[in-house]
């Protein structure tokens, strides 16, 4: 099976996480699956990005976390940033099509898109301080362009999921529509993109990077805090619980049995 399946629909091309069975979480391998479409991608008119099953995207695969590679967690962390480049400098515009969970990375994927289009059940949130991570890559800096900054904050310390029209009414989206109704939603904003000139839509995309571009001094500082925290005793606890499906318990934070 497909890590990322590729379709092209006439001008427009769909790219689709296909791992269904861990919410399409992606490791290096299936990250640098992503970047390939995306760069192949660059004749088309449109890119759409979306996901198989329940979820659209869960971030990175935590799994990893429990029992941490240094080298195979650097390259993932890294990788995400690769990610969300590829489509931030693609010529083309990149829509998120979220069909279900945008959570952590995953998050932040729908953050790098141009774009994004939901379905009322899709939900949005951070989860790195919860299960022992940040999210760096837009969650704790360029999401506050989008929604300000206290709100962002709150995006990333607290860990709630937001519902899609909550979502929408804090501009964190462009639209919502019925679950049944997610690719012809997408497949009309597509259309009316093929009729702009797409030299001059590339012209408009790259001079819209400016806070992203700026802000990636902050995405790489970030990263290399991650690395250096990696094995410590906060990720690794904070993954198990997440994957043993209870509450963590970080240093410091340890629960304390009554004298």
């Amino acid at each position: 099976m497909a890590d990322v399946v590729v379709e092209t629909k006439g001008e427009v091309t769909w790219i689709r996480l296909n791992r269904p069975e861990r919410m399409n979480s992606y490791d290096a391998e299936m990250a640098r699956e992503l970047i390939a479409a995306v760069r192949g991608a660059a004749d088309s008119g449109v890119i759409v990005i979306t996901g198989t099953g329940r979820a659209f995207c869960a971030g990175g695969y935590l799994a990893n976390l429990q029992d941490p590679d240094a080298n195979a967690l650097r390259s993932m962390f890294y990788g995400s940033l690769d990610v969300y480049e590829a489509i931030r400098t693609s010529p083309r515009p990149v829509i998120a099509a979220v069909n279900g969970a945008a959570a952590g990375g995953g998050n932040e994927l729908v953050v790098a898109c141009d774009l994004a289009i939901a379905v009322e059940s899709a939900t949005f949130g951070q989860t790195g301080v919860r299960i022992g991570s940040a999210p760096v890559l837009g969650g704790t800096n360029f999401l506050s362009l989008t929604i300000g900054e206290k709100r962002a904050k709150e995006v990333a310390f607290m860990c709630r999921r937001y519902k899609a029209r909550d979502a929408l009414g804090m501009g964190w989206i462009n639209a919502v529509v019925d679950n049944d109704q997610l690719e012809a939603e997408v497949t009309r904003w597509a259309d009316e993109l093929l009729v702009m000139s797409p030299r001059y839509l590339e012209i408009a995309k790259i001079s819209s990077n400016q806070w992203w571009n700026q802000s990636r001094d902050a995405y790489l500082s970030g990263l290399g805090m991650l690395v250096q925290a990696i094995g410590s005793n906060d990720m690794i606890e904070g993954a198990s619980a997440f994957m043993q499906k209870r509450k963590a318990q970080f240093d410091g934070r340890a629960i304390k049995p009554e004298d």
